[in-house]
């Protein structure tokens, strides 16, 4: 836990709202994941930070099912605060982190007030 907590502060670190100002950067973003999405036909899932449309930051998860991939994104985080690592693109005239490993996505455990995820 030790090493991670160096790893991440090396990184810098900032809020889905300002993720527009770093395009083309890899950058380190902390934010609740708002609302989830699954692209039917696609095996993609979408994961919203910072608002409920994604108009922040969009993280793209491809194929989920993949066996590197222990988890299921729209479930396991959605109303969690996770940071996500890498190069911030666009995608539909918005800004996005594609995420192909899954050391890219983890729940913030910096944040005090995360709690289990409520059963639905």
């Amino acid at each position: 836990m030790m090493l991670l907590a160096f790893s991440c502060s090396a990184q810098k670190k900032i809020a889905a709202k300002d993720a527009a100002k770093h395009a083309g950067e890899t950058i380190m973003i902390c934010d609740k994941v708002y609302n989830t999405e699954v692209v039917s036909g696609s095996n993609t899932t979408l994961l919203y930070l910072g608002s409920e449309t994604g108009q922040y930051l969009t993280v793209l998860v491809k194929g989920p099912e993949n066996p590197k991939f222990k988890w299921h994104p729209e479930t396991d985080f959605k109303g969690r605060n996770v940071c996500v690592t890498g190069k911030i693109v666009d995608y539909n005239g918005k800004s996005a982190i594609y995420v192909t490993q899954s050391s890219q996505l983890k729940i913030d455990m910096s944040d005090s007030t995360i709690h289990p995820p409520a059963g639905n």
